[in-house]
């Protein structure tokens, strides 16, 4: 008497899930190999029925007899869950792990469609699926690809899958033998993974914003308190200078006084400007670029080419904070690391695009100091450019100079109300 035939592996016990991509790993293998062909042997050998099978014995050697029951044993003893399916999709064999991941005995599973155990979301496409991985004459593959694919318990609990699937055809059709691991544990962890990510990365973008305020509070006091209370030294040490009764050795020493209060009041304006400069906030970020690379020119002797093609675009004020910075990490990098006699720096628009490069020709990352070490100023261009959506790249060779290129969208950069008292962020004639 000869049994139905059923169907062999749920090609997609899982489906296509929110196309959310997931790190987990494969399982098609050796190990894998052996079990789908251990199933298809298995099948081809309940397909025979119970006469058959008598036949099969009496005619069959003992130890081929021996082999079969141990790949029944290997199949029955999988820790992966294996289905088989008929090219009608109905189950036609269903291992105890699979009992146990869907909730569901093997004697209500056996006969029943494959679409039971999937999502109802995805049945349609699974079965499409699964009937175009019939016809394309691949033993076997992966499933799902780097999207989580779903299956569907019995009690009605959806959870994430990773699966492989394998068809085997004889005379009588074809059989798919899927095999199915949850990865429910896995998945949380990533996303927990990915939740604290994120949850960081807030954290580093609100510790830049903190740290920028501190920055401008401290260096408008030194401006407007510390300079004007030198300010007022100076007159009065001017005053006392002109004084009547001040002799000539006294003049001497007091005008040298007058030349420490000048370089003091110098230095306290390049630390203010450092901190940030007055002209970002009171000319705009284009005035502010050009007075930095002049500024840096004039420290370092590193000559600046600036092609800056956005003289008329309207920056926000966290837009021209993060693209300044990056500017002045980028050229703090050079001077410490390059070796470079020349930068090129550019800034312009490219459709909905703002692109900003800085290039020298400097020795390149490969033979700088801090090679072997993070460099934790690529790291803050990193998160600054990720906090307006920007991407980083970064190009260089022995002996080829280093380029670093960020690229934001326009809109992130203009997105709140522009911040200088120059409407149009520009000036009459760029700084030279």
């Amino acid at each position: 008497m000869s049994a139905p035939r059923r169907n062999t592996a749920s090609q997609t016990a899982l489906q296509r899930g929110a196309g959310r991509p997931t790190r987990v790993t494969g399982m098609v293998g050796m190990a894998g190999a052996l079990l789908f062909t251990a199933s298809a042997a298995f099948m081809a050998f309940r397909r025979h029925g119970a006469k058959a099978a008598k036949a099969a014995n009496a005619a069959t050697p003992a130890s081929t007899r021996l082999d079969e029951a141990r790949l029944r044993g290997i199949i029955r003893s999988s820790m992966e869950a294996i289905i088989t399916i008929d090219e009608n999709q109905r189950i036609v064999m269903f291992n105890p792990m699979a009992e146990r991941l869907f909730d569901c005995p093997a004697a209500d599973a056996l006969g029943t469609s494959l679409a039971r155990f999937v999502p109802e979301r995805f049945r349609a496409g699974h079965e499409a699926h699964v009937r175009q991985f019939g016809v394309t004459g691949v033993s076997d593959r992966q499933m799902g690809g780097r999207r989580i694919l779903y299956g569907l318990r019995a009690t009605g609990g959806e959870f994430p899958l990773e699966a492989s699937i394998s068809q085997f055809g004889d005379e009588t059709g074809k059989l798919y033998t899927v095999m199915l691991r949850d990865i429910s544990a896995q998945v949380d962890a990533e996303r927990s993974l990915q939740r604290s990510h994120e949850e960081l990365r807030e954290l580093s973008a609100n510790l830049l914003s903190i740290r920028e305020e501190e920055k401008s509070r401290i260096a408008r006091e030194l401006h407007d308190d510390l300079g004007q209370q030198l300010t007022a030294l100076k007159m009065d040490i001017s005053s006392l200078e002109l004084s009547p009764g001040t002799d000539a050795e006294a003049r001497a020493q007091l005008r040298g006084m007058q030349r420490l209060i000048d370089a003091t009041v110098a230095s306290m304006r390049r630390i203010a400007a450092d901190l940030r400069p007055v002209m970002l906030d009171d000319l705009g970020l284009v005035p502010a670029i050009d007075w930095l690379a002049i500024d840096f020119t004039n420290r370092y002797g590193i000559d600046v080419e600036r092609r800056i093609d956005a003289r008329h675009t309207i920056f926000s004020r966290d837009g021209a904070t993060a693209v300044f910075r990056i500017v002045q990490e980028a050229l703090t990098n050079v001077a410490r690391h390059a070796q470079a006699t020349h930068v090129n720096l550019a800034l312009y628009l490219e459709g909905e695009r703002c692109i900003l490069r800085i290039a020298d020709d400097g020795i390149g990352a490969h033979e700088r100091a801090d090679a072997g070490r993070k460099s934790f100023g690529l790291i803050g261009i990193r998160e600054r450019a990720h906090g307006l959506d920007g991407s980083v790249s970064i190009e260089s060779g022995i002996g080829q100079g280093f380029a670093v290129t960020v690229t934001f969208p326009l809109a992130t950069l203009q997105q709140d109300e522009p911040f200088s008292s120059n409407p149009e962020n520009t000036e009459e004639e760029p700084l030279q």
